[in-house]
């Protein structure tokens, strides 16, 4: 659809061209200068709306409302005075030009920079437009981790996710290095990709955008956040605090899945396979199907052997969520919780 609309866009700018400037200037030869011109202003108009596509709601309302303004104020007020000054000076327009140019100029760029204040949910219509316009920040460590696809196929994050070529080439070298173990996770993280781009609910954006003055990868994401207003999806612990130290709204996919896991109190049973020696004396090792470490004691000489044990504490820690637990003794009992008294004893009292 896009495409039929900029081939409507060349054929209008260069056929309107070519009839204005033959009937202006007389000949047909000045209408291929015409249609040469408006060719050249369909691709001016189509690259312009390339990089607008990459701007957020904010930055394009905002600019837009300083160059109103101080073109008002411009003409309202201080052209009065510059007419009284340069009235009689031959080069009245061009001095106009220039100051319009240089007042339009100010104008924009105070708008753009004070855009990034503006809260557009409170406008009546521009707000379900600021909302469309929310963005995600995927980078690599993500892309490679893989979980955010199966996500995606939930339905629980929808929008639109950027990947910077910058993320992309990453990805790319570390698919082509001669470490096996990295060059299948780069290859992994290039399948996430494309199963990425095969979402409904997510619409995925690869942008070339590039900070050449920033050295490395975490310093450009942040970078990028800051320009399209957007959010940094990641599992960098590093990361996430940088991005939210300066403002930058993270979604952190290892946040997403702690929080997703069940809880288990003291008490519980539960039956796992002790897979490997703990740090302690007679400590066995084993885990849950959500990668969760658990600490069993006395369990070193179980090592291979499915075992049933009981929890007697879980520890959360930065890195995750660790249990430890003994073994089951013969006749005992996992937690219980108290029993609603039956109909028949509730009538009785």
């Amino acid at each position: 659809m896009d495409i039929i609309v900029q081939i409507v866009l060349v054929i209008v700018t260069t056929g309107t061209s070519y009839f204005i400037l033959k009937e202006i200037a007389g000949g047909p030869l000045w209408g291929a200068v015409g249609a040469l011109c408006g060719l050249a202003l369909a691709y001016v108009i189509i690259k312009l709306e390339e990089r607008l596509k990459d701007l957020s709601l904010k930055i394009i309302f905002g600019s837009l409302l300083g160059v109103t303004i101080s073109l008002m104020i411009a003409h309202l007020f201080i052209s009065q005075l510059l007419l009284a000054l340069v009235k009689d000076i031959p080069i009245t327009l061009p001095i106009y030009i220039l100051f319009y140019f240089v007042m339009g100029y100010l104008g924009f760029k105070i708008g753009k920079e004070k855009s990034k204040t503006l809260d557009l949910s409170k406008v009546p219509l521009l707000d379900r437009m600021e909302a469309a316009e929310d963005v995600k920040i995927v980078d690599t460590s993500t892309i490679i981790d893989g979980r955010i696809a199966d996500i995606c196929d939930t339905g629980f994050l929808e929008g639109t996710f950027i990947i910077p070529q910058f993320v992309l080439y990453e990805i790319q070298h570390i698919a082509d290095h001669q470490d096996p173990v990295k060059r299948t996770r780069g290859r992994r993280g290039l399948d996430v990709l494309h199963r990425l781009q095969k979402q409904m609910f997510v619409k995925v954006k690869i942008v070339d955008y590039d900070f050449p003055k920033l050295q490395d990868v975490d310093s450009k994401l942040i970078a990028l956040a800051k320009k399209l207003t957007g959010k940094i999806v990641t599992n960098d612990y590093n990361l996430n605090k940088v991005a939210e130290l300066q403002g930058i709204e993270v979604l952190n996919i290892n946040q997403l899945a702690t929080s997703l896991k069940p809880a288990i109190l003291p008490g519980e049973q539960m039956n796992i396979k002790i897979l490997k020696e703990g740090k302690e004396y007679g400590q066995g090792i084993g885990y849950l199907d959500d990668g969760t470490m658990v600490v069993v004691d006395e369990a070193r000489k179980l090592l291979g052997k499915p075992v049933d044990v009981v929890v007697t504490s879980v520890l959360q820690t930065t890195s995750g969520r660790m249990i430890f637990s003994k073994l089951k003794e013969p006749g005992e009992k996992g937690l219980r919780y108290p029993e609603e008294p039956k109909a028949e004893e509730q009538a009785g009292r």
